[in-house]
């Protein structure tokens, strides 16, 4: 099969100018494209889910296809560590190019040439377990040739009570609870971010008759109607931006509103608006503590209406879980979190702009149900999940993390 793919490939590649270089050869790529018959396509097709079905059996979680920087190898990244895949064919740029303008409808094709960039999502029939496996790609430029990253996302919902939150905790999250109200799950890329927000969504919509909008870049887990209504816009497909999303789902009659993430200062003051009318609304933040995410959101505003969202914020703001993925001792991986609660105290030092003065209050409020990343991470090890130097390595805090360490 790979011979055959090669072979159909190298009718085009075979035709590229010698001295056509960079996004010019990507353009004549994407105008040639349409000389491959409907069987070769498919064909290239069967072969990328091959090597997605390789990712899948080995536990992957990523996989880069393609670009100046894979060497022509196909890459993985296996409980936190990324590496070549040896005993999967090589490919050259051009050929790993075609594999990945196959994924691409035309106007996508397009899109990316003018953009650079260019977020979606695949999903294809696995057949050993009889069920659909969804990826989120993201297919950009490395050096002025093509490459594809993609992140498996799980086809089960990890269930909420496997990660032990605290029952003030699930009573915040909860739109049962608490009907209103701003709740962040937030930490770097890669850090579980999204498995972390569709148990919340999942465990919604197993007793809550409630309806979700969902807002994502791409959409990863698809809900199905439970308990709850749950609706999927994509951004890009259904909506043309995060704040058009969360702006017209005011009119689509919603209890909670999932925002996939606050990457921009309209989305954010979107989000805080739409929290500030009474509804609920998930969200997550590249940041990687409770306090640098509230600082992140203030900051993210022009400095004249700062005092006027660190107020906002302080008023709708409800609950903040920070994350990160630590491998184990026996080489997989765990996940460590921070939780803050927002109660009155901390309320008041948003206000004040004391946000220093909050990484305390959630060192004492253990009773509530609050811990800092670095109390988790000492937890982990007195349990023997993790290693000495992985809690000192993912600490927010190194100081603390040691003083901390030096009391077991």
């Amino acid at each position: 099969m790979i011979d055959e793919i090669k072979s159909s490939i190298a009718k085009l590649t075979s035709t590229l100018p010698p001295l056509l270089l960079g996004q010019e050869r990507i353009n004549f790529l994407i105008d040639k494209f349409s000389m491959f018959s409907n069987e070769e396509k498919y064909n290239f097709l069967k072969l990328t889910n091959r090597i997605l079905t390789h990712m899948i059996e080995r536990e992957a979680s990523d996989i880069e296809f393609g670009g100046n920087g894979n060497d022509g190898f196909v890459w993985m990244r296996i409980y936190g560590k990324k590496e070549r895949v040896k005993d999967l064919p090589k490919f050259t740029v051009d050929e790993f190019a075609i594999l990945i303008l196959n994924l691409l409808g035309e106007n996508q094709r397009r899109y990316l040439i003018v953009t650079r960039s260019l977020d979606l999502s695949y999903a294809f029939y696995y057949e050993r377990k009889q069920v659909n496996v969804r990826f989120r790609a993201t297919v950009y430029f490395d050096l002025d040739t093509l490459a594809l990253n993609m992140r498996s996302i799980s086809s089960q919902v990890r269930p909420i009570e496997s990660f032990e939150f605290h029952p003030n905790v699930l009573k915040t999250m909860s739109h049962t609870y608490v009907k209103y109200g701003l709740n962040l799950i937030t930490g770097i890329t890669g850090s579980g971010k999204s498995s972390t927000l569709d148990a919340i969504i999942d465990f919604h919509n197993k007793i809550d008759p409630a309806h979700i909008v969902i807002i994502a870049s791409p959409l990863e887990f698809v809900h199905k109607s439970n308990v709850s209504l749950i609706r999927h816009r994509e951004v890009g497909r259904d909506v043309l931006t995060f704040k058009d999303g969360v702006v017209q789902s005011l009119r689509q009659d919603p209890d909670i509103i999932v925002i996939g993430e606050m990457r921009d200062p309209d989305t954010i003051m979107a989000a805080l608006e739409v929290s500030d009318t009474g509804h609920k609304v998930f969200s997550t933040l590249h940041t990687s503590s409770a306090v640098e995410s509230i600082d992140r959101i203030i900051a993210e505003v022009h400095p004249s209406e700062q005092d006027r969202v660190r107020v906002r914020l302080a008023d709708v703001l409800t609950c903040v879980i920070s994350q990160k993925l630590v491998p184990t001792i026996n080489g997989k991986i765990v996940l460590a979190k921070e939780v803050l609660l927002v109660n009155s105290n901390v309320k008041a030092a948003i206000k004040n702009n004391n946000t220093s003065e909050i990484y305390m209050m959630i060192t004492q409020g253990g009773q509530l149900g609050m811990f800092t990343l670095e109390q988790d991470l000492k937890r982990l090890y007195i349990q023997k999940k993790i290693t000495l130097d992985s809690a000192l390595a993912y600490a927010n805090n190194k100081t603390r993390m040691q003083q901390l360490l030096s009391a077991v």
